[in-house]
């Protein structure tokens, strides 16, 4: 089997490495990139366009819920992305998957169940928890602003993402390195997408898809 390039996005080192226990168990050579907050994980998929795999908690410094998941799936789409989350719900799965994960992993899982979740991806199937019976979004509103979320460009993702951990523009421009305006420029697409008329509104339409990992 050819070498495979795993990233490991987990902000809990113990975590962390557990899930590298689980992937050394799949045959073939590997190689494991570890993350500890979103913007390793983003520099890490950059810097490893070949990767075969992210695995990706849903809550890490620098992101918020589903915020991070919309980003990296718009950034880089050729790179299949498995949630992991202590969060594992009904809702909170089939939202992670339309908002396109390749699969979804309960932290709760031993290290077989993860193993086999991760080859069921890499051999090009969703894997999700046994108990987990899919279904479609059951709020038409939600469903919209799902498919409206999809359409966010990769930085527009992550000033959203920012803009629900409650930073000022100034504070987004300064962690992306960019100018003020070209933030205002961001704020006013999402803005226009998400068909609201201001940031808290658009924060509060995030904290909908956001509402089952809270609940």
């Amino acid at each position: 089997m050819a070498a495979s390039t795993f990233i490991i996005a987990d902000d809990h080192p113990l975590f962390r490495g557990a899930l590298r226990q689980a992937v050394t168990g799949i045959d073939g050579t590997q190689t494991i990139i570890e993350a500890g907050d979103f913007e390793a994980a983003r520099k890490a998929a950059a810097a490893h366009s070949d990767a075969d795999l992210m695995l990706l908690d849903l809550a890490m410094p620098g992101v918020s819920g589903f915020s991070g998941l919309m980003a990296l799936r718009a950034e880089f789409a050729s790179l299949p992305l498995v949630i992991v989350s202590a969060t594992d719900d009904a809702v909170t799965i089939r939202r992670a998957l339309e908002l396109g994960a390749s699969g979804f992993i309960s932290k709760s899982a031993g290290i077989d169940e993860i193993r086999s979740s991760i080859q069921s991806v890499l051999e090009g199937d969703i894997a999700t928890p046994a108990s987990y019976q899919g279904g479609q979004e059951t709020d038409p509103d939600v469903a919209d602003l799902i498919n409206r979320l999809r359409t966010l460009t990769p930085q527009q993702s992550r000033v959203l993402g920012m803009l629900g951990e409650g930073l000022l523009n100034k504070q987004i421009a300064y962690e992306l390195g960019v100018s003020e305006a070209t933030i205002k420029a961001h704020v006013s697409a999402i803005l226009l997408k998400l068909k609201v008329d201001s940031r808290t509104q658009a924060v509060i339409q995030l904290g909908k898809i956001n509402m089952a990992m809270v609940a």
